[in-house]
């Protein structure tokens, strides 16, 4: 199973942290890292989101596949790749919503960052929370168990899990508890070298912490 359909949204992950997203008449992707095939959406993304410059979230030929001359991108500020169109840089903390927000989809751009690990420093990366049809879907970037996570309000949360990188599969567990979405979805592990994990073992965490937050495990790679 690659996807899931939470109210009337369609979640696909498209491998590593990459995923899609289709409701309210919207198309958009997350960090399209790889794109499986036959995925069928060549130039239809409404709005990709982005959440770091890292190779496994910033795939330029994977962006030029799915974006077209519409298609709003929204890139974190200090990235430095360039975009042609329309393309807008974003800071930890815009609110995308009501009149600012972008086609009709409020976005909330959230902190994302380790806490004692070098690679991803605060300021170079940024999660999203994501509303589409009344479903509110975080997708949490390359991070830590961040202490901003219990301020966030998310009906389904998409946790990494590999450490060194980003969370182990505890920390993750521990970040679903402290969010309390109605769904979490492990992403981040077993497409790149250096990213194993067991999102089996994450499951358990979550069942022995918080039965009450369901566990889609959504295979790809």
């Amino acid at each position: 199973m690659r996807s899931t359909q939470v109210g009337n949204v369609l979640i696909e992950w498209l491998g590593h942290a990459g995923f899609l997203l289709k409701g309210q008449g919207k198309v958009v992707f997350i960090d399209p890292y790889v794109l499986p095939d036959g995925l069928g959406y060549d130039g239809d993304a409404d709005i990709i989101l982005l959440t770091h410059e890292h190779f496994d979230h910033c795939n330029p030929e994977s962006i030029r596949t799915v974006r077209g001359g519409t298609t709003t991108t929204l890139i974190p500020e200090n990235v430095s790749l360039q975009f042609k169109g329309d393309a807008r840089r974003v800071l930890e903390g815009d609110l995308l919503t009501g009149e600012l927000s972008i086609k009709g989809v409020n976005i909330e751009v959230v902190p994302a960052y380790n806490l004692e690990k070098p690679n991803h420093p605060r300021g170079e990366g940024v999660g999203y929370i994501v509303e589409l049809d009344g479903i509110r879907i975080y997708h949490a970037g390359d991070t830590d168990l961040i202490p901003e996570m219990k301020d966030l309000k998310a009906d389904v949360a998409l946790l990494p899990i590999s450490e060194p990188y980003t969370m182990n599969e505890e920390e993750a567990a521990d970040a679903a508890v402290l969010i309390g979405p109605k769904i979490a979805i492990p992403m981040h592990y077993g497409c790149v070298e250096g990213t194993e994990a067991d999102p089996q073992r994450f499951k358990e965490l979550v069942n022995e912490k918080a039965p009450d937050i369901e566990v889609i495990i959504l295979q790809d790679c």
